[in-house]
């Protein structure tokens, strides 16, 4: 008789559920997160399993990885999709772990990607990339934001990054402005630093595919953008449909509409965030680099604002990438905003 395995993991600790396939609850039990532990757990119903299901939490890598080195088949839950039955009126880990297994035994298992562990870890290492580069942006707009407030004056942001800490000396005659202002500074170049070596670790280790090598043809996209998109993508034929991509990029709004109306919102933070950032990224270096990508923004820009006009070329600019990866064919600007 068919076993179905659901675990339910935490940070310290999992619940491990089996059923068979008329749904009888075989075993059921809570151990720490210990590969040797699950693996004891599992063995007794090995010949048995159709598949185990892991819920894909922040810290799924190794139990992942784990089962299937030993040969197990694994299934990962997008738990942003898993819908509870909305009648039970208490649920626990114990509850869930069965109605993982539960749900992978009908076939309506809502399943997230399992990404190559071959190119993790240097995926993870442009991600942290992204998280820097956002604590730059906000030292930058905090001196900025220092200087217009108490000098009058504007400057850009790569005039931000030129400045030295003697300079704050000339800025400022407030010894405590100095003193934050130094700060800033000394936090900016740290910062840029490590961005810096972060690339020069990166850029040796993987090269663009040959289905990716064409995202560089897009007015926006140049090496680092291209190689976060190749990695947060992994198999670009794992998105059926270009509205599955969009969606998946958080490149499209996420409402619920009936009768024309706005009935409510459906979950903001599915999807990729960083396949996000990408986007808007490329969607701003676009503007000032192309003309007609600059007279759509402005036209959206005039009907609401800056921000959904962006919002709106990015999702355009995320549409044609999906083409350029799935058919390998370069960029047409005159195709993108006839």
């Amino acid at each position: 008789m068919k076993a179905y395995a659901g675990i339910d993991l935490h940070s310290s600790n999992n619940y491990v559920g089996i059923i068979d396939e008329n749904d009888k609850r075989l075993y059921g039990k809570r151990m720490p997160n210990e590969l040797d532990h699950v693996l004891t757990a599992l063995e007794p119903f090995r010949d048995r399993l159709e598949g185990v299901v892991v819920e894909s939490t922040y810290n799924w890598y190794w139990l992942v990885d784990g089962l299937q080195e030993h040969r197990y088949k694994v299934h990962l839950a997008n738990p942003s999709a898993v819908k509870q039955y909305e009648g039970l009126k208490h649920t626990d880990d114990k509850w869930d772990s069965f109605w993982l297994a539960h749900m992978r035994r009908l076939g309506i298992l809502p399943e997230g990607y399992i990404y190559p562990k071959e190119h993790r870890a240097v995926r993870d290492l442009l991600r942290r990339r992204l998280l820097f580069v956002r604590h730059r942006t906000a030292n930058i707009l905090s001196l900025q934001s220092m200087i217009t407030r108490n000098l009058g004056l504007k400057i850009s942001g790569n005039a931000i990054k030129k400045v030295n800490e003697f300079d704050a000396k000339e800025l400022f005659a407030c010894p405590n402005l100095v003193f934050m202002a130094k700060n800033n500074i000394a936090t900016i170049a740290f910062l840029g630093k490590i961005i810096k070596g972060i690339e020069k670790q990166v850029k040796p280790q993987v090269k663009l595919r040959k289905e990716f090598a064409m995202l560089l043809t897009i007015t926006g996209v140049g090496d680092i953008l291209g190689l976060t998109i190749m990695l947060e993508v992994g198999d670009i034929n794992r998105f059926e449909q270009v509205g599955d991509y969009s969606s998946y990029s958080r490149c499209v709004k996420s409402e619920r509409l009936s009768n024309g109306k706005k009935k409510g919102e459906n979950n903001k933070k599915n999807g990729n965030k960083y396949l996000a950032w990408a986007y808007v990224e490329a969607a701003n270096f676009a503007i000032r680099h192309s003309v007609a990508a600059q007279r759509f923004y402005n036209r959206k820009k005039a009907e609401r604002n800056g921000i959904v006009a962006i919002k709106a070329l990015s999702n355009k600019i995320c549409r044609a990438s999906y083409y350029i990866m799935r058919d390998q064919v370069p960029f047409d600007e005159a195709m993108l905003f006839k």
